[in-house]
């Protein structure tokens, strides 16, 4: 029991990395682009970094949304049908 338990969070701390990993790498790569057009521009414009990842991580969050809800649903039923073998 205590065994499956430890499964269960493991497999929780992967579903969230596997859900977040696309908007973080989507906010990395757009964060570091701006950069360095900044750094050649010498433009330091604190909402040049933020307007720009905010709109990324959006869009992403809009094109993987159908993924990420099946991934949730997935795991939601796992859980769910593993209650039982908590219980005894």
């Amino acid at each position: 029991m205590e065994s499956k338990l430890i499964g269960l969070g493991v497999e929780t701390f992967k579903l969230a990395l596997y859900l977040s990993l696309p908007m973080l790498l989507g906010g990395l790569i757009m964060g570091l682009l701006v950069s360095i057009f900044q750094a050649t521009t010498q433009i330091n414009e604190m909402t040049l970094s933020f307007v720009p990842k905010i709109i990324v991580v959006a869009t992403i969050i809009i094109f993987t949304m159908p993924w990420m809800m099946n991934m949730m649903i997935d795991f939601t039923k796992k859980v769910i049908e593993m209650i039982p073998s908590f219980l005894f």
